[in-house]
Order: C-alpha cells, then structure tokens, then sequence
C-alpha cells in the first residue's frame, strides 16, 4: 500500500487536519496513514476517518513520500533516538510540534525537505488559521503541496520563523480568548432573558460574521468600529466601557505573555 501523506501522531489537531483532507477532497481515507501509540486512539480514528492506523511511526514511514510530524515537542527526540526514525531519501515532513526550530529537525532528518507550521484549534470546524515556514530545501512544488493542505481547513500565510512565535500568540492561542468573549456575551445575554441556546446562536455568528467582515470587507478595524457605532446609540455605549478598561491593552498583554512563553519552549 502506498499512501499520499502520513501523521505521525493522531491527537486533536492532526485528527482535525485530516478530517479536513478528507472533507474538502484533497485526499481518499485511502490514500492517508497515521500511527498512534494507544489503542484507543487507532480504534477511535479507523473509525471516524476510515484511515489506516498503525502503532508505531517506524511502521508507516515507508508507506509515502509526505508526513507530518503530530507529536508533542518533548516527544521528538525520542522518536529518532530511541525509536529508531529514520527518514531516507528526499521527504517532505511538516512539523506542527510548536517550538521545534527548522535546525533541530533538520538535524534529525539531513535529507528531509521541512517545513513548520502552526495552526490553530479552529481547524477542528475547518476554518482554522496557519502560519509556516518553508526550509531552505523545499521546492516550489513543496509549497504547493503545503498550501493546498492547510487551506482544507482553513487560510494560511508563509512567514519567517522568527516570526512564528507571533503567529502562536495572535493566531495558535487567540481563540482561547475569543471563547472567553463568546462565554461573557452568552452570559450577558441569559441576564437578560435569552435562552442559553439563543445567546450562543448569537453571539457565535456575531464572532463568525466580525472575522469575515475583517477579512472580507476591507475595512481598517477601527472603521469597523466606527461602522457599528452610531452616534447617540447603544455600541458606542458599550465601545466606551471597553476602551475605559483598556480591553486592547489586555488582549496586547496576553498575546505578549504567548509570545514570551513560545520563546521559551523554543529555547528548552
């Protein structure tokens, strides 16, 4: 059997990225191959992927040319030590372990053609957001290959590696944040009456339809602001609470407490 891509590692993420594959046609359940240690996992994805689940990576990792590396970072160095990975001749391995630099990989795999990329949890609903890196030894059909299987689950942008921590801190995390958001309009709601089920139709199309006005509509984000706010009305209200509790500086803090952490998982 001969595969078009391979997971090593079938956690959440790399479930959802295959999942995305098979929704949007880029691959069969045929043509793909993953390995997890535990039993349950194998069982859980044969099962609602329809894909070939080995054991270990050192089973699959001649059955194609394309891999990508779904493992915890702490994982990694194991895996070629210990476990023996060896990836001969000219494969193109995408590794997703956040913090896990171009040179370290390369140094595990000389031959391999990598690349990094870090996506997000929205990739579970296929409408995640990616940012990666392509190594000095990727061709341009490379790229192609990479952009056509991020953009199954969502949008993706190649930038520098010293810019991926940034990507970790605006994009990998933010969704945490904007979930907190969703949960506190959810609450406000039901204060004022609305069912739980209604303030969360609510206020998670509202969250859908600002992201599509941000990336579609193109508007600044402060005529965005300015578009919803008539004067003497009700958001202008509520804009004015926000920008008394300095709510940009807050989220700036968080996204800057991310990037100082990825800084530090690179450097471990």
């Amino acid at each position: 059997m001969k595969a078009k891509i391979g997971f090593i590692g079938a956690g959440r993420m790399a479930g959802a990225m295959i999942k995305g594959l098979i929704a949007r046609n880029v691959y069969t359940p045929d043509e793909i191959v993953a390995c997890a240690p535990s039993k349950e996992t194998r069982d859980r994805m044969t099962q609602t992927c329809k894909i070939k689940m080995y054991e270990r990576a050192t089973d699959l990792v001649d059955l194609t040319d394309v891999l990508v590396l779904a493992i915890k970072p702490k994982l990694i160095a194991s895996l070629f030590k210990d476990e023996g990975l060896r990836l001969e001749g000219r494969r193109l391995l995408i590794s997703i372990a956040a913090g896990v630099k171009l040179k370290t990989l390369q140094s595990y795999a000389p031959k391999a053609r990598i690349v990094r990329v870090m996506p997000n949890h929205c990739c579970m609903v296929l409408e995640g957001g990616s940012g990666y890196v392509m190594g000095e030894k990727c061709t341009p059909e490379d790229k192609t290959t990479v952009d056509t299987i991020l953009s199954s689950f969502g949008l993706a942008t190649e930038v520098r590696e010293s810019d991926l921590d940034a990507v970790t801190g605006i994009c990998g995390s933010s969704p945490a944040y904007l979930y907190m958001v969703a949960h506190a309009l959810i609450e406000a709601g039901m204060k004022y009456g609305l069912t739980e089920e209604q303030a969360t139709l609510l206020a998670g199309q509202s969250l859908v339809g600002a992201g599509k006005m941000v990336l579609e509509s193109g508007m600044g984000t402060d005529a965005l602001v300015d578009g919803v706010c008539s004067p003497g009305g009700t958001t202008i209200e509520g804009v004015k609470v926000l920008r008394d509790e300095h709510m940009e500086d807050i989220f700036m803090r968080c996204v800057d407490a991310c990037v100082k952490r990825s800084v530090e998982m690179g450097k471990e």
